[in-house]
């Protein structure tokens, strides 16, 4: 088992701490070395290297761990903290407490560490390439020391344009990280100056997904680690739903074991894939942008693979949007009618034993979204989920809950949606004995009565539902503080005023009444 002083949350707990526990990107892991190496020996030409994949690959862990084998400190600022203009700076120059410079450029410390700044998910920073004026700078810089408030950034302003010149200026290597570089870049049409831009500063490596043969390892691991077996369906199984994911293999052998401690079998995964399902959109709309580009029938087979979709659902895909990508109506009645086709393959598996009908339907979805259509595709088209593969509104779509977990957390939305809700609506569940009386998580959240039910999958036009709204209220507003209690007061004072005020036909009403 593993050691009681140990993190709870699985992925930390198991977090690899050097080069020999990581799985996968080797030629990545080696270009990260080689330019960390550069620096024992100077300022390289490129100060930063960013590092783009999608998430749960392990390029966080990579960073750390090689710090860790060359003996680095590593200061980090993620997407929990404020990174606007101010907070970029305040990591970029309180680094340079752990070096001192000679005058010939080489590094020197009385505890002979050198720091690596890394900056998680740079993709999440919101706003423009606008800088921020240094006195607004200072004001934030200096908060808590009689600063005018009015003048304090807020959110991630001026972050992204401090982020370039920390690339510029920085005496300490810079590594960061992000899921999609488009979000970084920016949806405009100076997209492309903006990469240019980035990558004159920074190294670009792209990370890939890993195989399933290192997720097996990396579970069975874990496994060993905490004392539980399991059946090798079962495994197979999860790896299949986390397709090259470490991050998210780890999460749900966590939340397996917390009903199923000594073994886990092929129902115990059955039931976490039904509960803890996540939206797995990443990559998925660059993916499909490349597909409607290519022109190639292997290359449009081979990203069709990519987009962790089912054939029927990569059909669905496919169908609802060629009507927004094509523009002439022979490449429509082309694009359908082998969309007709794959649909065929894919309702022939329920009625022969004809094993490759997925390997058909999924072919000829990819053959619908490129090579079915020889027109100039246009420089920019809009690419929308299907309608009508809604499951429904769920609970996770509701912007208020995901707004007030995100400021709650320190947390970005995105991140919340993809990390933290679905662990939160899986021990919510009735599977795993969530009780919607028990109102602790929601008002430890801030949620009001609409999201409690709303967590619980309970619909509000119940009756039952309208009660339990009304005790959630009344529970929330006696477990306010006694400031929040006393505005309460204030305000149901003032109410009354005005009620005897109106009640009074002598009174003379004023403009503040009104």
């Amino acid at each position: 088992m593993a050691d009681v002083d140990s993190p709870e949350d699985w992925t930390e707990r198991y977090r690899p701490r050097a080069t020999r526990d990581l799985e996968g990107n080797d030629t990545q892991r080696k270009r990260i070395r080689n330019w960390l190496t550069q620096w024992e020996r100077g300022i390289p030409d490129k100060r930063g290297m960013l590092l783009s994949g999608p998430p749960g690959v392990g390029k966080t862990s990579l960073a750390t761990a090689i710090a860790n084998d060359m003996g680095w400190d590593v200061i980090e600022l993620n997407a929990s903290d404020q990174r606007n203009a101010a907070a970029i700076r305040r990591a970029s120059t309180g680094s340079a407490n752990h070096f001192t410079f000679s005058m010939d450029g080489s590094f020197g410390s009385e505890n002979n560490r050198r720091t690596l700044i890394l900056l998680d998910e740079v993709d999440h920073l919101s706003g423009t390439f606008r800088q921020a004026s240094e006195k607004r700078i200072a004001a934030t810089l200096g908060a808590g020391l009689d600063s005018d408030e009015k003048n304090q950034l807020r959110g991630d302003s001026g972050g992204k344009a401090e982020l370039l010149k920390m690339l510029q200026n920085t005496k300490q290597p810079v590594l960061l990280t992000c899921n999609d570089p488009m979000r970084l870049w920016g949806k405009g049409g100076q997209w492309r100056t903006t990469r240019d831009r980035f990558s004159r500063l920074a190294e670009i490596i792209e990370f890939n997904r890993v195989s399933d043969s290192a997720l097996k390892r990396i579970a069975n691991r874990v496994m060993v680690a905490e004392g539980v077996t399991a059946d090798a369906i079962a495994i197979d199984r999860l790896v299949a739903v986390n397709p090259g994911d470490i991050r998210a293999i780890v999460r749900d052998l966590q939340a397996i074991c917390a009903t199923s401690p000594n073994h886990i079998d092929e129902q115990a995964v059955l039931e976490q894939i039904e509960m803890g399902q996540r939206d797995q959109q990443i990559d998925l709309f660059p993916g499909l942008e490349k597909l409607y580009r290519t022109l190639d029938s292997k290359e449009a087979a081979r990203l069709s693979l990519l987009l962790d979709k089912t054939p029927d659902e990569f059909i669905a895909w496919v169908t609802w949007n060629n009507a927004s990508v094509m523009r002439q109506p022979e490449s429509w009645a082309r694009a359908s009618k082998t969309l007709s086709i794959a649909a065929q393959s894919i309702f022939v598996r329920y009625s022969n034993l004809a094993y490759r009908s997925s390997y058909w339907a999924g072919n000829l979805g990819s053959l619908a979204a490129s090579v079915a259509s020889t027109e100039k595709r246009p420089d920019r088209f809009s690419l929308q989920f299907p309608a009508f593969l809604r499951r429904g509104n769920e609970a996770w779509r509701r912007s208020s809950i995901v707004e007030r977990l995100a400021e709650t957390c320190g947390a970005s939305e995105m991140a919340v949606r993809e990390e933290l809700w679905p662990a939160l609506r899986a021990i919510s569940s009735d599977k795993l004995n969530g009780d919607p009386d028990n109102f602790d998580i929601s008002l430890a959240f801030g949620l009001s009565s609409g999201d409690h039910l709303a967590l619980h999958g309970l619909r509000a036009n119940l009756k039952t539902s309208k009660l339990l709204a009304e005790k959630y209220d009344e529970v929330q507003i006696v477990n306010a503080s006694p400031g929040v209690q006393s505005d309460l007061q204030q305000i149901d004072d003032e109410i009354i005023e005005v009620a005897e005020q109106t009640n009074d036909d002598s009174a003379q009403k004023s403009l503040d009444f009104f």
